[in-house]
């Protein structure tokens, strides 16, 4: 698969491979990995916050630690 990228682009990404000891393939194979990962986690987020009951998740963090005394080290 031919990758076409800017001529600047393609000469940091040079850079920062060779500074990491790495194939310049590798390195973008592990760039692109990460991006798709921050899109996943970023749709997982927003549906997770679509389905979100916030009238019901107030209710329960205001019956948190009702009748509990703090445990040590939590006023830190």
């Amino acid at each position: 698969m031919a990758l076409r990228l800017q001529t600047s682009l393609l000469d940091e990404a040079r850079r920062v491979a060779e500074s990491e000891g790495v194939a310049l393939n590798q390195l973008i194979n592990v760039a692109v990995a990460e991006k798709l990962s921050a899109l996943r986690t970023e749709e997982y987020f927003r549906e997770r916050a679509a389905r979100a009951n916030i009238a019901k998740a107030k209710g329960i963090l205001r019956r948190t630690g009702r009748r509990k005394p703090p445990l040590a080290g939590d006023e830190k």
